[in-house]
């Protein structure tokens, strides 16, 4: 199989899908590789890397498409790469489909194959291709709280550290998954005093395991979030919310109960989800301000981390991309059901429900797609 790897449009994205030593598993497979030139750049690989170990490198993105089976990214596909899909295509990236309507529609009319890396799940659950960006943007988000809590960024000149003498800053983790779990070692470690909530007990109690003593873990409830929400610094949100749901976990009225200028990170970036305030952001713009609380909801916090994201990223993308290719689409969804969990789309139709709901779109599963 022909693999392609284009390099990252969106601006700001510095990651790739892919790094030199990935590639030579992938040729060593019996497979073909064509690398886009300077698509590894932003994560410090070079073009000669990538032909040291056996992959071609290809001028433009438009030849990475046309030669192509199947296209290895890091993001969804942008309205500029449109027109370079074509039938039967196989696109593996994180899809977001049920944010992007145009690409919905480009993906379905173009009669696409593509498996969001974000819906892959596994025997226990959890979402292997998700978990590794998830942990670094919750490390991310909380450094990212540690610029923006500075005066020269616009924040209240708070040191989010524990000092001897002055109170200890607080941080409110929303979530005890990946990414919550990973801002909590972070912030925990500074010596603030951290509260993760969450519904999940065994979540709770999985984390209270690898987290210190200055840890708090509360049952997320109104009355524990409200609590939080009054004394905390900086407000850390960790969790997905259902794309469907129309209400919120913190309204716009709620942020009147928190301190003057407190900070919102939501590593979720889901526009008017969890946090009905929140919309997405860029490194270039990260920051706005409603009611007095300033928010950082930057949508790509792994890229200010490139070269490790991308690392860790094809580390647990690339067992499923070599069963595609070993095996053949079709083989690999109809053996794996927790690859076909991943299917958003399979030659003009859309097979993620959350999608279908989200959109109003008809939809199948991707069982009946692929007739098993």
């Amino acid at each position: 199989m022909k693999i392609g790897i284009p390099k990252e449009i969106k601006p700001y994205e510095y990651r790739v899908a892919c790094d030199p030593n990935g590639v030579k598993e992938i040729v060593n497979k019996g497979h073909k590789v064509l690398v886009e030139r300077n698509a590894g750049i932003g994560s410090g690989f070079t073009d000669e890397d990538y032909k040291v170990q056996g992959a071609e490198i290809i001028d433009t993105a438009r030849e990475i498409f046309a030669e192509s089976d199947l296209i290895y990214k890091v993001k969804e596909i942008f309205p500029e790469e449109f027109a370079y899909m074509r039938e039967g295509q196989i696109i593996f990236t994180y899809i977001h489909s049920n944010a992007h309507r145009e690409q919905t529609d480009a993906m379905i009319n173009k009669k696409i194959i593509g498996i969001a890396y974000e819906d892959v799940d596994d025997k226990d659950g959890e979402f292997p291709l998700l978990k590794p960006m998830s942990i670094i943007a919750g490390k991310g988000g909380f450094l990212a709280a540690l610029n923006f809590m500075q005066k020269i960024y616009g924040g209240n000149g708070i040191l989010l550290s524990k000092i001897d003498g002055i109170r200890t800053p607080e941080i409110t983790v929303i979530g005890a998954g990946n990414s919550g779990v990973g801002a909590a070692e972070l912030a925990s470690a500074f010596g603030n005093k951290v509260t993760v909530l969450d519904i999940d007990v065994n979540k709770l109690e999985a984390a209270r395991k690898v987290l210190p003593p200055n840890v708090e873990f509360l049952y997320s409830n109104r009355n524990n979030l409200e609590m939080c929400l009054k004394r905390t610094d900086v407000l850390m949100n960790c969790i997905l919310w259902p794309k469907w749901r129309k209400d919120h976990l913190v309204s716009k009225d709620m942020l009147t109960i928190m301190k003057n200028r407190a900070l919102i990170v939501d590593v979720a970036c889901d526009e008017g989800g969890a946090i009905e305030t929140c919309k997405s952001t860029t490194h270039d713009d990260p920051i706005y301000e409603v009611n007095g609380i300033v928010h950082y909801c930057v949508d790509n916090i792994p890229s200010a981390f490139s070269q490790t994201a991308t690392q860790i990223l094809c580390n647990a993308t690339l067992p499923y991309l070599l069963e595609i290719a070993d095996k053949g689409v079709e083989k690999a969804l109809k053996d794996n059901k927790y690859l076909r969990r991943g299917l958003s789309f399979y030659n003009g139709k859309l097979t993620l429900k959350e999608t279908g709901r989200k959109q109003e779109r008809p939809y199948i599963t991707p069982e009946e797609a692929l007739g098993i």
